[in-house]
Parts: C-alpha cells; structure tokens; sequence
C-alpha cells in the first residue's frame, strides 16, 4: 500500500495577530492572537489527516520550537520523522490591521542545517517505496543549496515514488526532467521561472502546457482569488474562487493543495477536486488558521469548472 510523505525543510511556528490600528513606537494593543504549528508540508500533512489520509511528516525540527511542532502533530495523529539539527525552529509573524485593511507578513530565515544532517535527509528519501507520494512544499533553511530539489526529484524518478513540489526557486524547473507528479506554482513563480510578465488568462495557458511540455505531469496553478487552472495531459480545467473577506492568506495555498492531493488519493474525478480544493484554500482565506471544513460545501456551490481548449 502507498505510504504519503509531506516534506518541510524549513519548518514554522506561526503567531497570528490581529489589531485594530498599527502605529510605529507607541504599545499597539492586539484584539486577537493565536500560535499554530506551521511551515507548508506540515499544513498539507493537517488537511491531508482532516480528510482522512494518513501522512508522515518529514524535515528539520529544532530546539523547543520544532518540538513543540513534533507535539502538535502527535496530537493530531500525525506521524514524523524530524531530523534534529541545532538552534531554534522559526516563528514567524502575521499581522492584519484592520483600519487599513493591511496585513503585515515577518518570515524569518531558520536554522543553519549542517551537511551531516542534509545527508541524512537524503538517505530518508532513499528509503521511500514504489508508488508511495512525497509532498515538498516551502522554502529551504540556511545550509541548504536550492540544488536539493533536483536531488530530491532524481531520487523520486529513480525509486518511482509520485513527487509533488510547492516551492517558487528556480530549481524548480531542472526537476522537470525527472517527471514530477505534481507541481503548484502561482503566476508570480511562473513569472519568474521563465522570466517574462505573466498577467492574462493566454499567459496562463501558455506557460502551464510549457510546464507540461517540459516534463511535469500535472500542474495546478493557484492564482488566489481569480481560482486556478489545472493542466493534466490533454485537459486543461480552470475554477473560480468564491467571494468572502480574507483574514489569512498564509495558509490557503497549502489547503488548496492538500484537499487536491487528497482527491487524487481517493482517485475522485479531476473536475469535483477541483471544485472541493478551491472551496477548501477559500475556507482557509476566510479564517485565522487552517479550514476545519465545516464550511465547504457551502463554498463548493459558488464555484463552477470549465473546461479550456
């Protein structure tokens, strides 16, 4: 049987605020606070467990930060097999400030991952199966060349295992040739993997079949709220998003992406995943922290799909 991995090599606690009104070296007064254990596979790991997928969660865990993530997964009943490298797991900040209907978002950089640990890693990724899936999403630590991604995606070709890749460096694009299963890039990566502007529905097209063309077998380009495309062979399926007041874009991307991979697990059709993937991502926009998706169904009936040519 398949075994499903998420990857998230740089790992996260994040704090969200929100305050009525930010003003520079006065004491702002938050209205709300909450501190979720975070970082992009870890967030496809949750939505994965919350549609009834069990998953295992790899990466870097550091300090009491990491293992305050390595907790809360546990309490999900969630399994990990975090690597241990010295310093602190990161947390970062994101603040709304509802006067100026503003939000402020505070990434930081992570721990130093020594070659030691990045070997290990690889040996981790050597051991997956034949027809097991291995999500990678985010950004890497310090230590970490981008070059890991195409040793990831040689790795996954060679052991037949279904890669999924979240990630906007350009590396990206050298993986192509090692067929990953799935990649989700935005306009703004697609902008900047083929370094030209991308801002019309024909721009959208065009490059989503490049990627295609290039290697990769199914794209799903998230493009907030305009919806998304998906490119799988000969079908091209774009969604609208639905209407709502966004509190929290942080963590849409990853629902959209883990609700996606959870239909294609259950082997639903590609046009209803859609459809549940971007009620889900929406659900996420429209809360502090990760839908619980009491509201998608609802959400669902906003949505259309169309088939492009």
């Amino acid at each position: 049987m398949s075994k499903i991995y998420t990857c998230t090599l740089n790992l996260a606690i994040d704090l969200f605020i929100e305050t009525d009104s930010l003003k520079p070296f006065v004491v702002n007064r938050t209205k709300d606070d909450d501190i979720q254990a975070n970082g992009k596979g870890v967030n496809v790991s949750l939505v994965l467990k919350m549609l009834g997928i069990c998953n295992t969660a790899l990466g870097f865990k550091a300090g009491f930060t990491g293992q305050y993530i390595e907790d809360f997964l546990k309490e999900k009943e969630i399994s990990s097999d975090f690597i241990e490298v010295p310093g602190l797991t990161r947390i970062n900040v994101f603040t709304q400030v509802n006067d100026a209907q503003e939000e402020f978002k505070l990434v930081n950089k992570g721990p130093v991952i020594p070659n030691e640990s990045i070997h290990q890693f690889l040996k981790q990724i050597e051991q997956l199966k034949a027809g097991d899936f291995l999500c990678v999403s985010g950004s890497l630590p310090r230590g970490i060349s981008q070059d890991i991604l195409v040793e990831i995606a040689r790795r996954c070709y060679n052991q037949k295992v279904s890669l999924v890749i979240d990630s906007s460096y350009q590396e990206v694009l050298e993986c192509l040739k090692y067929k990953p299963f799935l990649l989700k890039p935005n306009e703004e990566e697609l902008a900047t993997w083929f370094n030209v502007p991308i801002n019309s529905k024909k721009d959208y097209l065009y490059y989503g079949k490049k990627l295609l063309e290039l290697g990769a077998q199914n794209v799903l380009l998230s493009l907030g709220g305009e919806g998304a495309y998906l490119f799988s062979g000969n079908s091209i399926l774009y969604g609208n998003s639905p209407k709502g007041k966004v509190v929290n874009t942080a963590c849409a991307g990853d629902t959209l992406l883990g609700t996606f991979l959870g239909g294609v697990l259950k082997k639903e059709s590609l046009s209803m995943t859609l459809k549940k993937s971007l009620a889900a991502g929406s659900s996420t926009a429209f809360r502090q922290g990760l839908t619980d998706f009491s509201d998608v169904e609802i959400l669902e009936q906003e949505i259309a799909i169309y088939k492009e040519t």
